[in-house]
């Protein structure tokens, strides 16, 4: 009974046009499977428009009560800095795409299996190249673990600057033009990074500028 009852508050916040884009038949069902299935909030897409961001925070608040658990912080795992939000892949790709500056004169292409290592982190990436634009490839980390058995032989390109990051957000929403700090969710260090939303499309972003230095008050640690 509190379970419908509070799927029933949920949909009385949804945007109720029972399009069935998250794959639920109405908004009702969706709401429900929200706070018995875990499935995540930004699969309604229409809810992830600017307009309804006001709406998507309370239903947030809505699940997270009813889990028994406040909105949890999003935390590096090493400095435990704080994130504004979680960066995860676009839909039916692989991990984020990382917009690289390559400092080696290798010449790249479309499939390239890669190794670098980014500039101020101490891991070694192994990354497969999606496109290459004006020389920057834009690339998905795909991990050393996923090299074992496969042919490909990657290619050490030594050290690269991130210069981007493309996903979709899991938390709250920011503007365009804000500095931001954010977790990718395939980060092996689970590291924070900071940089500039540069464009926004409801939940998918592009972030400029990134930087591993993540400044913060020490009451924020």
């Amino acid at each position: 009974m509190i379970v419908m009852e509070s799927a029933k508050e949920i949909d009385r916040l949804l945007p109720g046009f029972n399009c069935g884009a998250c794959g639920y038949r109405e908004c009702y069902d969706f709401a429900l499977a929200l706070l018995t299935d875990h499935v995540s909030i930004n699969k309604c897409s229409v809810l992830n428009q600017q307009r309804f961001q006001g709406k998507k925070a309370a239903i947030q608040k809505l699940v997270y009560s009813h889990q028994g658990k406040s909105n949890p912080e999003i935390r590096g795992l090493i400095d435990r800095v704080k994130a504004d939000f979680y960066l995860y892949p676009l839909e039916n790709e692989h991990s984020c795409r990382e917009t690289l500056l390559c400092f080696s004169r290798v010449n790249l292409t479309e499939g390239t299996v890669i190794r670098y290592r980014p500039l101020g982190c101490p891991i070694i990436h192994f990354a497969r190249v999606i496109v290459v634009h004006h020389g920057l490839p834009d690339v998905w980390v795909i991990g050393p673990g996923k090299l074992l058995n496969r042919k490909d032989e990657a290619i050490d390109i030594g050290i690269c600057m991130v210069l981007s990051f493309q996903g979709t957000i899991e938390g709250e929403m920011p503007k365009v033009g804000q500095t931001v700090k954010f977790l990718p969710a395939h980060c092996m260090m689970g590291k924070v990074h900071s940089g500039i939303i540069v464009q926004l499309e409801n939940n998918k972003t592009r972030i400029d500028c990134i930087d591993l230095k993540v400044w913060q008050h020490t009451s924020d640690a």
